[in-house]
């Protein structure tokens, strides 16, 4: 119930951002139907299907890399604004602040800035030195302030990239989740005297999404499933013994259709998950069980 919950009011959270980017596109088409000049309004209307666009394709979903510099194409377009008509938006300069602010890839960092510096450098034409000194002064402050606030919500991020790439309604936790579960899971089927089994399966990426819905759905409740990278999913099996280990993985692969590769490894058999992976990319066999359940 209470992930029901958290999920609807995700959900619900993406609808409000979903009006605002559509509000926000209204109102960008009413400034383009008013500009002065038509780089101007082009640039207005690239803004407002950009963001009327990012509106329709909006969802709560993992399919989308958490680090996609998506501020890049706003970047450019208000640089192009500023550049081209500097005395009709210049309070415009202020958004560098913004966009700053944002979690970004290092090298965005960078080339905002210097983006950030070029519309400046646009006001100079029109300006008196001493107010274009101050206006720059002041971009340097606000910019400083919204670097600042994003390295504060580094660590904030840092998590919810681990859970960006989930889909709300499938048990599929990202790679970074695995590495913390192999050693507890590991401690757990020792404890318990259970067999506890890695299940890694690699397949064509455009089938990546599809199968992960399979193994989620095939799995019990209790059992998690793991997106390791675009074509490589995961999943942690528990059995009574390796015996019922053995019938269980048979009957789960031909249930799924059969991935292009499989490997599974019992936990106290697994080395680092990064080792395994590589295993995995680099066998020939369709499938390939390690240790104890090879036997079995």
């Amino acid at each position: 119930m209470q992930s029901k919950y958290k999920i609807g009011k995700s959900i619900h959270r993406i609808g409000l951002f979903r009006g605002n980017l559509l509000l926000a596109a209204v109102l960008l088409a009413l400034l383009a139907a008013t500009a002065d000049t038509l780089s101007g309004a082009l640039l207005l209307w690239l803004a407002a299907g950009w963001l009327g666009v990012t509106a329709s394709l909006l969802e709560f979903s993992n399919r989308r890399s958490a680090m996609l510099p998506w501020q890049l194409l706003p970047s450019l377009l208000l640089t192009g604004l500023l550049w081209v008509a500097p005395d009709r938006y210049p309070l415009w300069l202020w958004a560098w602040a913004m966009l700053i602010m944002l979690p970004q890839p290092r090298w965005l960092i960078i080339l905002t800035a210097l983006l950030a510096l070029l519309s400046w450098w646009s006001l100079l034409t029109w300006l008196p030195l001493y107010q274009a000194m101050l206006s720059g002064l002041v971009l340097i402050g606000l910019m400083a302030l919204g670097l600042a606030r994003q390295y504060g919500l580094q660590p904030l991020h840092g998590q919810a990239r681990q859970r960006m790439r989930l889909v709300p309604e499938l048990r599929l936790w990202p790679r970074e989740q695995l590495e913390s579960d192999l050693i507890r899971e590991r401690s757990r089927a020792q404890r318990e005297e259970v067999h506890a089994e890695l299940l890694l399966l690699r397949t064509q990426r455009h089938k990546l999404w599809s199968l992960a819905r399979q193994l989620c759905r095939l799995t019990r409740r209790f059992e998690s499933c793991y997106r390791i990278d675009g074509r490589t999913l995961a999943a942690l099996l528990i059995s009574k013994d390796a015996n019922k280990a053995v019938s269980r993985r048979q009957r789960l692969l031909q249930s799924l259709g059969s991935p292009a590769k499989c490997r599974a490894v019992p936990l106290t058999s697994a080395e680092s998950l990064s080792e395994e992976c590589r295993a995995l990319v680099s066998q020939h066999e369709r499938l390939i069980v390690v240790g104890k359940a090879a036997h079995a």
